[in-house]
């Protein structure tokens, strides 16, 4: 039997408490790039009970992406953005989700997550990551970005760290590893930095 929606609030209320809840549950967060990052970032977010969430990608699920990224095998084909709406409805079917399946550039940046009081930067390349945290910082500097850099091989997962970059800028990962440097990303330590932007998410919220 799915508990009420009353039912699955309460029992995050108890454990986060009803003040916090609360905040989770007003709070919209977007996340851009469904990924390894981006997909692990939404799975937490679903489970911790935040309210709405704006999921942002053009791709299609791969079988190269199963081995990191929050998808099943019987979705290969999909568009990310139906898969991962699919499996965080099952998590927490009283979640409000808002796709969009296009690539973000900086023409449409502003307008896709215009309703979100956190923008989530999950991008694979370098130029993108760039692209999105310049134009969050310059034209909606009343939003807070958070982003990565760093998150590849077998390395300690310990040296993963989130970090201030300004007022309303976070920057996690290690910031050295790159996918280019031999083994690539691996689930549990690409899973590690998209649960410190998760984490530094929640703290947002709970600290507004």
């Amino acid at each position: 039997m799915i508990p009420s929606k009353q039912e699955f609030y309460d029992a995050l209320a108890a454990r986060h408490g009803a003040d916090n809840q609360k905040k989770l549950d007003g709070a919209t967060v977007a996340i851009c790039g469904l990924g390894g990052l981006g997909s692990n970032i939404a799975i937490c977010l679903a489970r911790a009970g935040v309210g709405r969430l704006i999921l942002i990608d053009f791709d299609q699920v791969d079988v190269t992406n199963l081995h990191r990224q929050q998808y099943k095998i019987n979705q290969v084909g999909m568009n990310k953005t139906d898969a991962l709406a699919e499996n965080l409805r099952e998590i927490n079917p009283y979640i409000l989700i808002e796709t969009h399946q296009v690539m973000i550039t900086e023409g449409n940046a502003l307008e896709l997550t215009k309703d979100a009081d956190i923008v989530c930067e999950a991008f694979d390349k370098a130029e993108s990551k760039a692209m999105l945290v310049n134009t969050i910082l310059e034209k909606a500097p009343d939003r807070y970005i958070l982003s990565s850099s760093g998150m590849a091989g077998f390395s300690d997962a310990n040296l993963i760290t989130t970090k201030r970059i300004s007022e309303k800028f976070y920057l996690s990962g290690d910031s050295v590893s790159d996918v280019n440097d031999g083994i690539g990303l691996i689930s549990s330590r690409v899973m590690v930095c998209a649960g410190h932007e998760a984490h530094k998410v929640l703290q947002i919220i709970i600290s507004s």
